[in-house]
């Protein structure tokens, strides 16, 4: 079997199992940019706040423990233009404020609680993407 579609896999199954445990633990949606939105507001009022920045050092130690402990290469970068990627994250920002979320939030949480906003944002933000590739790539 192709080992990209096992690490694919595997993947996939963590992130569904963090979302599981997320929803069941805090009973909250499981998305990035609210999380570090939220995270740089630091709203004092909320009680338990710190599990967001507990959360963000969790991304960040989790591929580093995984490409340490197990080896695996990390994503060569798609381009080495700076701007392009400075501008392409903007870009995503703001999209994400438009659309009250990120993939995560609305193409994993929502959709698996057929939210038909959130099947509504990931049908945006796919086709966005689509023609994106196609426009970069026509460039």
């Amino acid at each position: 079997m192709n080992p990209d579609f096992i690490n694919a896999t595997i993947g996939g199954v963590m992130i569904a199992f963090s979302v599981i445990i997320m929803m069941s633990l805090l009973g909250k949606v499981t998305g990035i940019s609210g999380i570090i939105w939220q995270s740089i507001k630091f709203d004092s009022a909320e009680p338990g706040r710190l599990w967001r920045p507990a959360f963000i050092v969790g991304l960040i130690i989790g591929p580093l423990l995984v490409h340490f402990l197990l080896g695996w290469e990390f994503p060569a970068p798609q381009s080495d233009n700076v701007w392009l990627i400075i501008v392409s994250g903007l870009l995503v920002g703001a999209g994400t404020q438009l659309g009250s979320g990120c993939t995560s939030g609305h193409g994993i949480c929502g959709i698996g609680r057929f939210s038909s906003r959130s099947i509504v944002a990931t049908v945006t933000f796919m086709a966005a993407g689509i023609l994106t590739v196609a426009i970069v790539n026509a460039l």
